[in-house]
Parts: structure tokens; C-alpha cells; sequence
């Protein structure tokens, strides 16, 4: 952008090819700004809480999505608006960190520019907002603090962890199996997680799933679910205390790198040849079962030849393994994978229990279970369901259910849920303005208000009267000093979220908030928007 000045010495802005630009200035600016980021939010606003509805999505090429998970919702929806696509991404980070509460964070941000958008037609500078805003996030993430509570759990005591899970599974379509869903998930969790060090790594989770079945066929398996089949349909379907040869190698005879021509004119020279390469496929299928290998798993495939020989050897393989799985199957079986077939010994086999080959109702489908491994850090979850969309939206229920888990192991302190801490934080903050001499005092108690938004829409979405719920429950906590009133969105008959035991963990709640803050703090400093036109 250049500046240039007329013969009066006044200033003026030349943009490169300035015709074909659209300019937006000062308030209209930051007014445009906030009306698509509201919009945004106004979309996932009906999303949030148990009664939430869900969105349909279709992508380009036809494909059809169900779901509930903000995060999912925003990556899938097309979003051409810059201001559109930072709430995209807020959603995204929150997803990414802690994995719950991903349309939460976005109609919190939405509730925030829709009261910052009031300041500042009242005249009230967008810096003085942000810096309010800033200040009563701060205030609100303190006050959450100070009403968590901390709980305890143990290997054996697994129950508040699964409430905490059914807290977030009740929200999505996946809720009539919440129960057991929050059981799995939790074991599973718990199976892989390091408690000294409060670390649990979700990659040794394997979530797998296969149209087919109900919801409730949905089950927890301590060890690894390939979705491939024996390689001969002779080989036997089940071993018991199998040790296993993890192979990245091919069962083929090895081809030159160069370039190369062999001219057979003769039949002997030809059964010289035939007879080499026999005696190359003996070899390897002699090198594994001489290290005491009872299966083969390989990442390549191998021609019918070896195919042949494994099934006369009677050593049961399987081909075309992918890389990730193979990975998966060595740390639960403990077996090292192995890249040449000089190098196989027996300490480099893996260990199982029971490697079975099941198959599924009617159809042809087989899948191979890897069970009682010899270090069952790897567990699978495989799920079942009526249809390919009902199998994609519980795997990302429980994915947010895996995700709620690890993080009450990391800090195992939970505020309550219901908008019971959003209520009471803004109780707190709106107490705070009055601290504050300055312009700033308008938009903390601006922050206040924006605070009430995700209870008034968990109300509406319940199809509750969304301003007089509100206003009964907020007198209540007032009245009561009791942080734990929210909204009965449930019907329950009761308002305190500790009897309806609707948990929510506390470091998900303060990101939600610091996230939401900052991104609006981002969409308020921009005062010149400058794209290109649309023709």
C-alpha cells in the first residue's frame, strides 16, 4: 500500500489495482466482523446440550454427515468468510487440546461479539472491550477455581469417571447407550494410561467399527482388531498361544535393482530357475518357522506359490497389514517388527494368548482379533451400528469421551455442568464491575451477560422458557450461595447438578472461556478489511 498526495498536500491511499478491491473501514469494519462471527455461532447455538439438535452436512462429492460435534460441524461446513473461519479454528483448538466442549467455545464467542457489538454503537472504543474482556476472563477463570472440586478415583473406584463421560455423551445421538459407551471408554483409558506419570497416550486406542449389529454390540477388546482375513482359507481360524512374526518384508524372491534380461532356451535351464525360486520361498518359510514363529503377520502380500508353502508348512499368515495396525500389534504383543528374515530371532516375536479369525452375520466379512497380548497397553474399541453414519458419529462420541477421560487424569478436578459454573461465574464477574472505575466496568458487565448465553440456550433447546428459567435458576444461586444450580435440561425435578451428576472437567470449562476471550479480543482489533471483489 503506497501513500500518495494531491497538488493540496493531501494525503491519499493508492492499493495496487484499487478498482477491483472491497474496502471496509473503522465501524463498519468491525460491525461486518461481528455479524459473521454471530452468524456463525448462531448456527451451533441450537447444537449445545443433552437436547441439542443435530446438524446435517453434505460434502461435495455426496457424501453425508450426521453430527453433533461442533468441531465436526465447522471442518465440514465451507466457510468462506475470514472472520467465519477463526471460529473454525477456535473450535478446532479446542478439539485439539482438550477435545470436549467444542460448540460450547463457539456460541460463548458469539454471545461475546453480539454484546461487544452494543459497546461500540454506544461509543465505546474496541480496545477498552478487549481490555474488559481480558480483565473478566481472568476474574472468571480464578472463580472457576475456586468452585471445582477435586475428586478421587482409582483402578478400581472407575465410577466418577464414567459420570464425567456420560456428561458428555448425553449430548450427542449415541445418548440411549451411555452407559456402557462411558464404561469402555473409561477402561480403555485407564488400560493404557501411565497413572504415575497422569499421561495417557489415546493413539494406542484403536477405535474401530463395522456396519452391522445394534449400539449395544459395542465392545471393549484388550488387544488389536485387524479388518483383514487369513491368507488361505484353510489355514486354521484360531491359535492359541500364538507367537508371531511381525514382517515388513515381501515372501517374494528378491528383484535385482538393475535393469536385467534372463534368456531361458532351454527346459532344464527353466527348471533350474523354477527350482531356485522354490527353494528361496522354502528358505523363508524355514527361517520362520525355525525361529518358532507359529503366524505370520506381513506388510506385503506374497504370490500363490508362498501362499501354497505356508499352508503346507502349517504356518497361518496374514498379508497386506497396514503400517499403523502393524505398529499397534507389535507394542501390545511385544514383539520387535522386523525388516529382513536374516534378522528374524525368537526374542523378536510378539506373544498373544488367542488370535482368532471372526466373522460377521450373513456376509463374507472376517475380521482378526489379537487377544491377551503379553503387554496389553493397546486396546481396540469396535463398534457396531445400524448404518455407516451412526458408526462415523459414535466414534466421534467416544472419541470426545476418550478425550474427557485422559484429561481427568492429567488434573481430576470438575466444575458442574447445566450452565450451573457459566451462571455462577457470571454472578461473580458482574460482582467484580464494580471494582472497576473505568469504561472497562461496562465491558465486564458486557462479559457477564455473554456468560448467561450458554445456559439461556441450553434452556431453549430444552424447550424451556429460555429468560424466566434463567432468571429462577440465577436468583437461586444467589439466594442459596449454591454454585451448582444450572438448568434441568433432563427434566429431572431438581436444578442442583450434583444430584443430577452432570460433571464437566475444570480445565475444559477455563480453556473454553481464555479460548473464546481471545479470539474475540483478535476480531475486535480489526478495523480495516480490505479483499477482493466478488466479481
Amino acid at each position: 500500500m503506497a501513500l500518495a498526495f494531491d497538488e493540496f498536500g493531501r494525503p491519499f491511499v493508492i492499493i495496487k489495482e484499487q478498482d477491483q478491491k472491497v474496502r471496509l473501514r473503522g465501524l463498519d469494519a468491525q460491525k461486518a466482523n461481528i455479524a459473521s462471527g454471530m452468524a456463525v455461532s448462531r448456527i451451533l447455538r441450537t447444537s449445545l446440550g443433552p437436547k441439542g439438535m443435530d446438524k446435517m452436512l453434505q460434502s461435495p462429492d455426496g457424501d453425508v454427515t450426521i453430527t453433533n460435534d461442533g468441531a465436526t460441524i465447522l471442518e465440514q461446513m465451507d466457510v468462506d468468510n475470514q472472520i467465519a473461519k477463526l471460529l473454525v479454528e477456535l473450535s478446532r483448538s479446542q478439539d485439539y487440546e482438550i477435545g470436549d466442549g467444542t460448540t460450547g467455545v463457539v456460541v460463548l464467542a458469539g454471545a461475546l461479539l453480539e454484546q461487544a457489538q452494543k459497546l461500540l454503537e454506544r461509543g465505546v472504543h474496541p480496545i477498552r472491550v478487549a481490555e474488559g474482556y481480558e480483565t473478566a476472563s481472568r476474574i472468571a477463570v480464578e472463580h472457576l477455581e475456586k468452585i471445582a472440586q477435586k475428586f478421587d478415583f482409582g483402578v478400581n473406584n472407575i465410577e466418577p469417571l464414567v459420570q464425567t463421560c456420560m456428561t458428555t455423551l448425553s449430548s450427542k445421538i449415541v445418548n440411549r447407550c451411555k452407559r456402557s459407551l462411558a464404561e469402555i471408554s473409561v477402561k480403555a483409558v485407564l488400560a493404557v494410561a501411565d497413572l504415575e506419570r497422569k499421561d495417557v497416550n489415546l493413539d494406542l486406542i484403536k477405535v474401530e467399527g463395522k456396519v452391522g449389529g445394534k449400539l449395544e454390540d459395542t465392545e471393549l477388546i484388550y488387544g488389536i482388531v485387524v479388518d483383514k482375513e487369513m491368507s488361505h482359507p484353510q489355514m486354521p481360524k484360531q491359535i492359541e498361544d500364538a507367537k508371531i512374526a511381525i514382517l515388513t518384508c515381501p515372501f517374494e524372491p528378491p528383484k535385482p535393482k538393475t535393469k536385467h534380461k534372463v534368456d531361458v532356451d532351454t527346459v532344464e535351464k527353466f527348471q533350474t530357475l523354477r527350482k531356485q525360486e522354490h527353494q528361496y520361498f522354502d528358505n523363508m518359510v524355514q527361517k520362520c518357522k525355525g525361529v518358532g514363529a507359529t503366524l505370520v503377520i506381513c506388510q506385503w502380500g506374497f504370490d500363490d506359490e508362498a501362499n501354497h508353502l505356508l499352508m503346507n508348512r502349517n504356518l497361518p499368515a496374514v498379508r497386506w497389514v497396514g503400517g499403523v495396525e502393524l505398529e499397534l500389534i507389535a507394542i501390545a504383543t511385544g514383539g520387535r517388527i522386523v525388516p529382513r528374515f536374516e534378522e528374524l530371532t525368537p526374542e523378536k516375536l510378539g506373544k498373544a494368548g488367542l488370535v482368532q479369525e471372526k466373522a460377521f452375520g450373513t456376509t463374507k466379512d472376517r475380521m482378526l482379533y489379537v487377544e491377551h497380548c503379553a503387554n496389553s497397553r493397546a486396546v481396540t474399541i469396535f463398534i457396531r451400528g445400524g448404518n455407516k453414519m451412526m458408526i462415523e458419529e459414535t466414534k466421534r462420541s467416544i472419541h470426545d469421551a476418550l478425550c474427557v477421560a485422559r484429561n481427568l487424569i492429567r488434573n481430576n478436578s470438575i466444575v458442574y455442568g447445566g450452565g450451573s459454573s457459566e451462571i455462577s461465574c457470571s454472578i461473580s464477574v458482574e460482582a467484580a464491575a464494580d471494582r472497576y472505575p473505568g469504561v472497562e466496568q461496562y465491558a465486564i458487565r458486557a462479559f457477564a451477560d455473554a456468560l448467561d448465553s450458554v445456559p439461556m440456550s441450553l434452556a431453549e433447546n430444552s424447550g424451556l422458557q429460555p429468560i424466566e428459567t434463567l432468571s429462577a435458576v440465577k436468583s437461586q444461586q444467589i439466594k442459596e450461595n449454591n454454585p451448582y444450580c444450572g438448568i434441568d435440561c433432563n427434566d429431572a425435578g431438581t436444578n442442583d447438578m450434583r444430584e443430577q451428576n452432570v460433571f464437566e472437567t475444570l480445565i475444559g470449562k477455563q480453556q473454553q472461556i481464555l479460548l473464546a476471550t481471545q479470539v474475540v479480543k483478535m476480531i475486535l482489533k480489526i478495523d480495516d478489511v480490505i479483499s477482493p471483489s466478488d466479481f
